[in-house]
């Protein structure tokens, strides 16, 4: 195991943090604008985001660089701030790491479907490559490969994370089929769990599309098909169009209740992805606190 897992292991389960794209429209991220482009015009607001889940308790923190891909930020007109808007997720969230948490960098999919041919196999494992390649001599801490639909896209992204020699975690959204347990891909649990572990990756998830109550039996499923850790970050469970805008229900109070489920289904990271923030952090860092003092 990599010195940083061991380190964190040695008293998991370890709190991440939670959601920042939702944290950030609560402070004017306009739809369709990219959030890592805020790295640049609003260093400030993505710092304080994330000072406030370190001082929550997070013990991981994510960059703002998500969508920081060179085939994704195409999309928005960026990828000539490509380099730019990477290396400024990494400042920032050192800044609000402050030495308190470690930095992973975020790795988000490309936004084009392999399987149609909308964008080739080459294309893709180019941008992972670039991006990996400079958060790494950014000094990142690890890489969470993350929201990932499709689980070829992902391990092409595992595979260049993983020449870094750096912890690669490898987080699918589990939220299509009948019992809402697939990947928009069809993909199951047991079966992206096989298949990213042979890839390489260091930890093996599931984040977003669904809320916490949803991803206890996935945390499980995913725990029984692989010996890596589980790393778990769920919404705050579906959301409401409330005059256009977003609401999600889940109280931190009802999504920290959850967690000592999750812990044993098997998960050995525990954070929050769309709709939470720093209070379900606190609410997580309580009840964590009290069920090892149990």
């Amino acid at each position: 195991m990599k010195p940083v897992l061991q380190e964190l292991m040695t008293h998991a389960p370890v709190v991440t943090d939670g959601a920042l794209g939702t944290q950030l429209m609560a402070r004017g991220l306009l739809p369709g604008e990219c959030p890592d482009s805020w790295n640049l015009s609003h260093p400030v607001e993505v710092e304080e985001v994330g000072r406030r889940y370190v001082e929550s308790g997070s013990e991981i923190l994510l960059t703002n660089t998500f969508r920081a891909n060179r085939v994704a930020l195409e999309t928005y007109g960026l990828a000539g701030k490509l380099e730019e808007i990477n290396l400024a997720g990494v400042e920032i969230a050192r800044r609000a790491a402050s030495h308190s948490a470690y930095v992973f960098a975020s790795l988000g999919p490309s936004g084009k479907m392999l399987m149609t041919g909308e964008v080739s196999e080459a294309d893709v494992t180019k941008a992972f490559e670039e991006q990996v390649n400079i958060l790494a001599l950014a000094g990142v801490d690890g890489f969470a490969i993350e929201t990932m639909t499709d689980v070829a896209e992902a391990k092409l992204a595992v595979a260049q994370a993983g020449k870094t020699g750096l912890p690669v975690v490898a987080s699918m959204v589990f939220d299509s089929g009948k019992e809402k347990d697939r990947t928009m891909m069809g993909v199951a649990p047991e079966r992206a769990a096989g298949e990213l572990t042979a890839a390489g990756a260091d930890v093996i998830g599931a984040n977003c599309g669904q809320g916490i109550a949803a991803y206890v039996s996935i945390c499980q499923r995913l725990h029984a098909a692989t010996d890596r850790p589980i790393w778990i970050k769920p919404n705050a469970g579906l959301p409401e169009i409330v005059e256009g805008k977003a609401v999600y229900r889940t109280t931190p109070e009802a999504f920290a209740a959850f967690v000592p489920a999750l812990i044993q289904a098997g998960a050995s990271f525990i954070g929050g992805c769309c709709g939470t923030g720093p209070e379900f952090i606190w609410a997580t860092v309580e009840t964590l606190r009290r069920w090892k003092h149990r």
